[in-house]
């Protein structure tokens, strides 16, 4: 049923409708997951749309939905959403959805960005970003900013340790649940596909196109498997696998950070202008996490203050997000040979000011998605073992580190991961194969569970969020997205020198 648009008409839908379900083959664990199916007359509320305060060419708007949309008749939740509308409409071809990831990033400021996608795109499609339920402008989970800078170190040495973890993260969520309300128990990916659905009708769409970066992709991977015909095209880049298990999750992220380290060093030895070349980079790095375990390592941007182990190998992982190599080297070199008496003016980026990259609404999503059991600080210690053979400058994932362990003491997630089924439609695929946050190996685990209609294109360079990274890439995907071409089999894009921090 399409759904009528003019604010005056509140159009009365069956859920059933309303959420344009057509349920996936059976599988023995689709109770998981499988909507309710009940035959109750929930509102389709439509969308309040207004000028967009940061750009009034972009229209901004709200839209009611259910707070559980297992009761659709409970109470509702405003989810706020963005509409960039296309710039020739005569051309237009559609809506794309978008999402940046997080989970928790603003899809909102992703739309009001009117550069992120090429000229062509923002010409044929109105772009919509959704900032999901709990993050950004859509009832965002709030926590005791006290409480949050408390969070233990996820390195533990002793039960009293992983002990502490545990009462630490329910304290936290009971804190962050009575600030934010019910939505803080229904900020799960599911209900956020639901939500989607539910704007694609308001909209008065048939299908969509989406594209999701990052945490984004889950939300694509979970739209395609639940709505397949309601989908035109679908991109995700930078992909997570939402079918691999604990021990999996912590040694494919690890050895993919391990990656981006080692090409770190490798990038350094060719490149004149890194301040370490000719050093033996893992040597250094050595005794630097020698002296960040016995509590003797200087911040170089911050003397005399000291930072630990978790900070250094935090501060690593952030650099190769982008990556800044350059400004890493300086900050390592500094390290190393600190001065004795101001900080060195090494080049600083943005992505050494902070290695907290989790807004509040990390644990909630993460922890009601992902089911990642650690029993006891037994199996913690073998784990934590295991992975340090696999990644032995890095030792470890920060990001899913934090994940597994900030999930320990609270309840069972509602949206755990299972196997992906096979697309219905063509899916486009994109990683960089050394992305340090989402592991190329996801991206090919997911392609091939997605079946014969998924193709990868692999960025052949390093960085997180691939369309960002090449013109390649990102040329690639628009003619996805505009034509639904797709690239040959085993394509790839060449890898893109990065430049110093501040040059073009």
């Amino acid at each position: 049923m399409r759904a009528l648009t003019r604010p005056v008409t509140a159009a009365i839908l069956t859920l059933t409708t309303l959420l344009g379900y057509a349920p996936p083959p059976a599988r023995a664990d689709r109770a998981l997951s499988a909507p309710p199916r009940i035959h109750l007359l929930a509102p389709l509320s439509p969308i309040a749309w207004e000028p967009c305060p940061e750009d009034e060419k972009v229209q901004c708007g709200t839209m009611r939905v259910p707070l559980d949309w297992s009761a659709p008749l409970g109470p509702g939740l405003d989810i706020t959403l963005a509409r960039r509308p296309a710039g020739d409409r005569a051309a237009r071809l559609g809506t794309l959805v978008v999402n940046p990831g997080g989970p928790g990033v603003s899809a909102v400021n992703m739309a009001l960005d009117h550069e992120y996608f090429g000229a062509d795109v923002r010409r044929r499609f109105d772009i919509v970003g959704i900032d999901p339920r709990g993050a950004g402008r859509s009832a965002p989970i709030l926590c005791d900013q006290n409480l949050v800078d408390q969070k233990p170190v996820p390195l533990f040495h002793t039960e009293a340790d992983f002990q502490r973890a545990g009462d630490y993260n329910r304290r936290l969520a009971a804190d962050c649940a009575a600030r934010s309300g019910a939505v803080y128990r229904h900020a799960d990916t599911i209900s956020v596909v639901r939500d989607m659905e539910a704007v694609r009708i308001a909209l008065g769409e048939q299908r969509v196109s989406f594209y999701g970066a990052s945490y984004g992709s889950l939300i694509g991977l979970l739209y395609a498997e639940r709505y397949p015909e309601r989908l035109r095209a679908l991109v995700l880049d930078s992909v997570m696998d939402h079918s691999a298990g604990v021990d999996a999750f912590l040694t494919q992220t690890a050895e993919a950070v391990q990656a981006a380290f080692d090409q770190f060093v490798s990038w350094c030895a060719r490149d004149s202008r890194c301040v370490l070349r000719g050093r033996d980079i893992k040597q250094i790095w050595a005794v630097l996490m020698r002296r960040a375990t016995a509590g003797q390592l200087i911040d170089p941007y911050d003397p005399p203050s000291r930072i630990g182990v978790w900070q250094l190998v935090s501060a690593a992982f952030s650099a190769f997000y982008d990556p800044q190599w350059y400004s890493f080297a300086h900050y390592l070199k500094e390290a190393y040979e600190p001065r004795p008496s101001t900080p060195a003016p090494a080049p600083r980026s943005p992505v050494l000011e902070s290695t907290d990259l989790t807004p509040h609404s990390f644990g909630a999503v993460m922890c009601q998605d992902w089911s990642l059991p650690v029993n006891d600080f037994t199996g913690y210690q073998a784990r934590m073992r295991a992975l340090a053979v696999r990644a032995p400058q890095m030792r470890v994932s920060p990001l899913a580190l934090t994940a597994m362990t900030g999930c320990l003491g609270r309840t069972a997630p509602v949206n755990p991961q299972r196997p992906i089924p096979p697309a219905t439609g063509p899916v486009l695929v994109v990683n960089s194969r050394y992305d340090p946050a989402t592991a190329y190996v996801w991206a090919q685990q997911v392609t091939r569970q997605l079946g014969p209609v998924a193709r990868l294109l692999t960025y052949q360079g390093w960085g997180h969020v691939a369309y960002t990274h090449s013109p390649c890439v990102s040329g690639a995907v628009d003619r996805y997205l505009i034509g639904l071409t797709m690239p040959a089999s085993g394509a790839s894009c060449p890898a893109i020198e990065p430049k110093p921090f501040g040059v073009g």
